[in-house]
């Protein structure tokens, strides 16, 4: 698999276009119009969704109608085996971490046989995954050593499942499919726990697959009472404003609930059934349309194609919005938010939500920062906000070349790395924080206000959950 998608063009030289105002279009009536594909059988059935670029039909991110599959031994409702029906023990727990800790080492391996098992043995579920399996293997062990880790927080667990199996419903996932996949996660597991997988190491994993899956099942099964298992957007805007980095103004096809500081998966139909985690970079709007920042990197399918090949008039999928980074307007504490790079997306949409709200009495203090002046794309923005909003103070901050020089001092450029600056400019006692950016950057900030005394309440970002 090559590094980065071969048809993508090589990245252009920076090129300063004139500002011109964004004409935004009015709110739409109607869903984007899609072209209808041509097909010479008119009593060929037609797919599940319909293709995008009937000029293009290699792009159809369509699958075929999958078949019912029948329910097997691990299927919640038809499990003859009551013992395996039980909730699990602690003893089963127990067994559960000493059987990962084997599997471990050699997780790797272990998550190729289980999807070697799973697309051999029931090929339909095939069309459920991505072409380049290299992001799902990782995820499988990452989601085992999850629920082995959260047995001792069952409703923080709980949380996770139920929206990791409503997650699940835009990759066409069926009640029916967790029976297969049950089954080979058990045999992938005894393969490779060896001589420690037992008869009561396989009863624990039993019952706690039918735990996990029952949460995610009826999970799935009520989000589908009120909600679509992804929505089409229009990109109707399209701005460079780095040479890698791209503002997309996207109109749903549908009204599309979200709240500032959240994010939202994206699919495009270049890369079908491949999707990216993008935050939102404005609040609510009444027409409707929804912003994204996107920054092309190295092996980026997803971003490069938003970043190089996207334009106004491609439709691209997107899953519901997701995340625990909002602002509570009942609390009224002040904020602290810390962004780097197109980190910068989700901060910005908190900061139009408070002047929405009429910030309650808050102050709110903006750090903003990147390497080089030229990525702080967002800062003449930022600026003209904090002068309409006398409680926002924007602090720009480089830690690149040009830190430090009496070129970057006399525009207001701080020197220096974000979570320093943080310590710099403390305290921020009774703040609430809202950090996003690079994971690193974001762990380190996390850090220096936990030094600080802020509780870990009070620190709120959403890593984890992507």
């Amino acid at each position: 698999m090559p590094s980065d998608p071969p048809d993508l063009p090589p990245t252009a030289p920076p090129v300063t276009p004139p500002v011109v105002p964004m004409a935004v279009p009015p709110m739409p009536v109607r869903p984007p119009a899609v072209p209808a594909p041509s097909r010479p059988d008119a009593a060929a059935p037609a797919p599940v969704i319909e293709p995008l670029f009937t000029s293009a039909p290699g792009l159809n991110w369509a699958v075929p109608p999958l078949a019912p599959v029948p329910p097997t031994p691990l299927s919640p409702a038809a499990d003859p085996r009551t013992s395996a029906e039980l909730p699990p023990t602690a003893r089963d727990l127990e067994l559960i971490r000493t059987s990962l800790a084997v599997v471990e080492p050699v997780a790797d391996r272990a998550t190729a046989h289980f999807y070697a098992l799973v697309f051999l043995g029931h090929p339909e579920i095939r069309a459920l995954f991505p072409a380049a399996m290299d992001v799902q293997r990782d995820r499988l062990f990452r989601a085992l050593l999850m629920t082995a880790r959260g047995a001792g927080d069952p409703e923080g667990l709980r949380t996770h499942l139920r929206a990791l199996g409503c997650v699940h419903r835009r990759y066409g996932t069926l009640t029916g499919h967790y029976g297969p996949v049950g089954e080979c996660l058990v045999a992938t597991l005894a393969r490779y726990t060896g001589s420690r997988w037992t008869a009561e190491t396989e009863l624990a994993w039993r019952r706690v697959y039918r735990l996990v899956s029952s949460i995610m099942i009826e999970a799935a099964e009520e989000d589908a009472r009120s909600s679509p298992p992804w929505w089409q957007g229009e990109v109707v805007a399209h701005e460079r404003r780095t040479p890698d980095v791209a503002v997309l103004t996207v109109r749903p096809d549908q009204a599309y609930p979200y709240r500032a500081g959240q994010y939202t998966s994206l699919e495009t139909p270049w890369w079908p059934r491949v999707w990216r985690h993008y935050s939102f970079a404005s609040a609510p709007r009444p027409d409707g349309l929804l912003t994204f920042h996107v920054k092309a990197v190295p092996a980026g399918w997803v971003s490069n194609a938003l970043v190089h090949r996207a334009a106004p008039g491609d439709v691209l999928r997107l899953g519901p919005a997701a995340g625990g980074m909002t602002l509570d307007h009942a609390d009224g504490a002040d904020l602290l938010l810390v962004g780097g790079g197109t980190g910068i997306a989700p901060l910005r949409a908190l900061v139009e939500e408070a002047a929405g709200y009429g910030a309650a009495g808050r102050s709110v203090e903006l750090l903003y920062g990147a390497r080089r002046a030229g990525e702080l794309y967002e800062l003449d923005g930022l600026r003209e906000l904090a002068r309409r909003h006398r409680w926002l103070s924007v602090r720009p901050v480089l830690s690149g070349p040009g830190a430090g020089t009496a070129e970057s001092a006399a525009a207001g450029l701080l020197a220096g790395e974000l979570p320093e600056a943080v310590a710099r400019f403390g305290p921020w006692t009774g703040r609430t924080a809202c950090l996003a950016g690079p994971p690193a950057m974001v762990r380190r900030t996390s850090g220096v206000l936990l030094r600080a005394g802020l509780p870990a309440e009070r620190i709120r970002h959403d890593l984890a959950a992507r």
